[in-house]
């Protein structure tokens, strides 16, 4: 008796899909990790993530990805700079603060569900777990920098916004 046909054989399917995607050992580029990239967005928000996306998607050669992710990285920039600026303008502390706080985290996770999850599979699927990794010293450092830079930028603005308005 074979094994194809063993009835006591556990079944066995043939995806072409992945199957066509499988490259062999050591032509896969250098990648942050799409899921340690996710995670370090909490911190560093949906900019830090997409923009590694952004990076891994062009070593992957998906310049329609990449894209993509450019445009999720600019749009949050976005977001950040109006939400510093409306909360000048909002007369309650309390409501802007949770207003960016709420609004914020459902931008994380309309970013990650609605794109940065995909990148992990996709990388899953074509090179499994065992691809060359990028090293993290680099963008965890600018990272930290760009924080560090949009919170000193954030409190200047609430500086002079307090100045203009005591002036007033």
């Amino acid at each position: 008796m074979t094994q194809d046909n063993n009835l006591y054989a556990p079944p066995r399917a043939e995806v072409a899909d992945v199957s066509q995607l499988s490259t062999p050992p050591g032509t896969a580029p250098k990648l942050w990790n799409p899921n340690a990239a996710a995670s370090w967005s909490l911190l560093f928000t949906p900019v830090f993530g997409a923009w590694l996306q952004m990076k891994n998607w062009q070593a992957l050669g998906e310049p329609e990805k990449a894209a993509i992710s450019k445009n999720w990285m600019l749009g949050t920039a976005v977001f950040l700079v109006l939400a510093v600026l409306l909360s000048v303008v909002l007369p309650d502390e309390r409501v802007s603060d949770v207003l960016g706080r709420v609004s914020g985290l459902a931008l994380l996770f309309a970013w990650y569900y609605a794109h940065g999850k995909s990148q992990n599979a996709y990388v899953e699927a074509r090179f499994g777990k065992t691809y060359p990794r990028q090293n993290w010293g680099r963008p965890l450092l600018l990272g930290l920098l760009a924080y560090v830079g949009f919170l000193v930028l954030s409190v200047a603005v609430g500086f002079a916004a307090g100045m203009l308005l005591d002036a007033a």
